[in-house]
């Protein structure tokens, strides 16, 4: 069979690696089946992670960020994971809602939503699921009208990591009504302030 060598880590990735343990270790472990046991949501502990470089791993250094690869967020996610992977889902989670804004988003918008992140503890959320649409994105039924230069958006979203604690949200929704419309043409990603008028967050 063919042997794959784990990659050699720099000193900077070790450091990153041994801070995530040391945090799994001393902060994480000794409270995790208390977190379990009441279903609080870890605010101390993603403070704690933020403080320590732990979270937001991916925001461009343009936006303050360490701009860490993927290799990197892996060696960090282990560590948490050890330590709870509640707690690591959480932290881990804004990195989705993240993502669609690295990737897609302009500078001005980049800026705005990931530098805030970096500036305090804030969450965002990755909002596609729905209902009737989980793993099928292609069946979400959230639409978004264009009325002047607003959309008004409406819909229903669940099983959303973070909903109920972000800051803002990265939403998919559904921008041309006729259902033959390509999935690929059919869709727009939206990023929505968390106290935007109308939005509802249901019960945990």
């Amino acid at each position: 069979g063919v042997f794959f060598a784990p990659p050699e880590l720099t000193d900077e990735q070790k450091e990153f690696q041994a801070t995530a343990r040391r945090f799994a270790l001393e902060e994480i472990i000794p409270v995790a089946a208390e977190y379990d046991r009441t279903g609080e949501y870890p605010l101390p502990l993603i403070k704690r992670a933020w403080e320590l470089g732990l979270i937001n791993s991916h925001i461009p250094e343009s936006c303050g960020g360490l701009g860490l690869g993927t290799f990197e967020a892996c060696l960090i996610t282990e560590e948490l994971a050890y330590g709870c992977t509640g707690v690591q889902t959480a932290i881990e989670a804004n990195s989705l809602g993240q993502m669609p804004v690295i990737i897609a988003g302009n500078e001005q918008q980049q800026k705005k939503y990931l530098g805030r992140m970096v500036e305090e503890p804030l969450m965002c959320a990755y909002c596609v699921t729905e209902p009737g649409a989980g793993s099928d994105v292609a069946g979400i039924k959230t639409t978004a009208e264009r009325k002047g230069d607003e959309y008004i958006i409406n819909g229903q979203k669940m099983w959303i990591t973070n909903g109920g604690k972000a800051n803002w949200y990265f939403l998919l929704a559904r921008t041309d009504l006729d259902p033959k419309a390509p999935p690929g043409k059919a869709f727009t990603g939206f990023i929505v302030e968390a106290d935007s008028p109308g939005i509802q967050v249901g019960r945990k």
